[in-house]
């Protein structure tokens, strides 16, 4: 029969539930083991100088939990159920470790400039404003209210061709992917090549068979695409990612020729620092492309605040898939991006985030132009990142650890492609300040003095 060491604190009280506590850790640790006898009630309440109901409330609740069994004839034990499992070692990788899917991007916004006041300041307008059955659960496909300011949004400053029925709120770009392709079913989906590697698991896990096929200096081959057989394409035309391509005029009617589905990953659209934003795919044909955003670059990821805009019935039958999944995104944040769209804060916002990512983005190209020129800059209309062709013999791998290491995050273009190409990095600007970019270059420059710089 165990001997039992049970601390009670009496001044707080419930010392019923204090003796059950102890008992449960006691079980959960394996100082007491399966099989342990516990003793009688009487005798333990002797021991505690507490009333014998007291232990009896203790163990009822503990064999209530599965901790204890109480069987006749043999008292009180420690029920196995109650015993610690055994912790297997983790099992050892088999085969190369797949990259985070969260933290510091080369696509990373700087937020530091989230608008934190303006933002406060629609989320109080809500709380302030809303009628009690608004924080209810709500349609799975989004608001009303922001569906409507979203189609505005969209018509204004994307030319899309959408109405508030044709919008569903989504928790950023990936989920609206993955709904798609679930309401899309088994597919062969066609992806740009190179393209970032963190979305293909994805992409795959929601039934899709993917393929690759080429990007040159004027987007996706649309020809290449054609020859793959393939009934959906997935791209980034108007930043593609990696490479900052914008997809030409002439591609662009030979893709809505193509005849296919599009689901256009509206990357970085909104941060075009050359002319006005390109409009979007969609406008041109809304029958057949699928636009997906979100406000993860213009704002902050964390917000996990996207949309979808679905042709005829299919947006109907994303929000319903939507709703089997999780019944909708929260509904306090919709509406106040809502009232954030319609009061101005979200154009204010865009307009000081352009100004100020041009000037890190021109301070960065400026200064490899100076002290690296055999690097090739690439991609920088839009976006938050440059695309570099490193000169020959750099390692990939080496520059963008050394680059990342000095506030320049960056990743390897190698992993994202499935045809070879000249080695290349892509460097993300936006949470390095331009009064940095030189020092940062520099450092580079003698970090990589080893490769082919001297």
């Amino acid at each position: 029969m165990a001997d039992l060491h049970v601390p009670l604190d009496r001044a707080k009280g419930g010392l019923a539930a204090q003796i059950a506590t102890e008992l449960r850790e006691s079980i959960r640790s394996g100082r007491l083991v399966a099989g342990t006898r516990l003793p009688a009630t009487r005798d333990l309440a002797a021991d505690l100088a507490v009333s014998r109901g007291v232990v009896v409330e203790a163990y009822e609740q503990l064999v209530a939990e599965g901790f204890l069994l109480s069987v006749t004839g043999r008292g009180t034990q420690v029920s196995p159920l109650g015993a610690p499992a055994r912790r297997s070692a983790p099992a050892a990788p088999t085969g190369p470790s797949q990259p985070p899917h969260y933290g510091h991007r080369p696509t990373s916004p700087d937020l530091g400039h989230f608008p934190r006041e303006r933002w406060l300041a629609s989320i109080r307008h809500v709380l302030t404003t809303a009628p009690v059955d608004a924080l209810d659960y709500s349609d799975p496909g989004g608001v009303p209210e922001l569906r409507r300011e979203l189609a505005g949004y969209l018509r204004r400053v994307r030319a899309a061709d959408v109405t508030e029925a044709g919008v569903v709120v989504v928790g950023g770009v990936a989920q609206g992917l993955s709904l798609v392709l679930h309401v899309l079913g088994p597919t062969t989906l066609a992806v740009e090549d190179p393209t970032s590697q963190r979305q293909l698991p994805l992409l795959r896990r929601a039934g899709a068979r993917v393929v690759r096929v080429p990007v040159d200096d004027e987007g996706i081959d649309v020809e290449a695409l054609a020859r793959t057989g393939a009934k959906a394409v997935l791209l980034t035309p108007a930043h593609q990612y990696p490479t900052g391509v914008v997809l030409s005029p002439a591609r662009r009617a030979q893709l809505i020729a193509w005849g296919g589905m599009v689901l256009e990953d509206d990357y970085d659209a909104e941060l075009r620092f050359d002319r006005d934003p390109v409009g979007c795919l969609q406008g041109l044909a809304p029958d057949r492309v699928v636009l997906s955003g979100s406000v993860s670059k213009s704002m902050a990821p964390g917000l996990r605040l996207g949309w979808v805009v679905a042709p005829g019935s299919m947006a109907e039958t994303i929000g319903l898939a939507r709703g089997e999944l999780d019944l909708g995104s929260p509904v306090i944040e919709q509406y106040a991006l809502a009232h954030f769209l319609r009061s101005g804060g979200y154009d204010r916002h865009l307009r000081k985030m352009r100004r100020e990512y041009r000037k890190r983005r021109d301070a960065l190209v400026t200064a490899l132009g100076e002290h690296l020129p055999e690097v090739t800059v690439k991609g920088i209309e839009a976006g938050l990142h440059a695309y570099l062709e490193l000169p020959p013999g750099w390692d990939e791998a080496v520059a963008a650890e050394e680059a990342t290491r000095l506030g320049l995050p960056a990743e390897g273009v190698a992993p994202m492609r499935e045809r070879p190409g000249p080695p290349a990095v892509v460097v993300g600007f936006a949470r390095l300040p331009a009064h940095r970019a030189a020092p940062a270059v520099r450092a580079l420059k003698v970090r990589m003095s080893g490769q082919t710089i001297d």
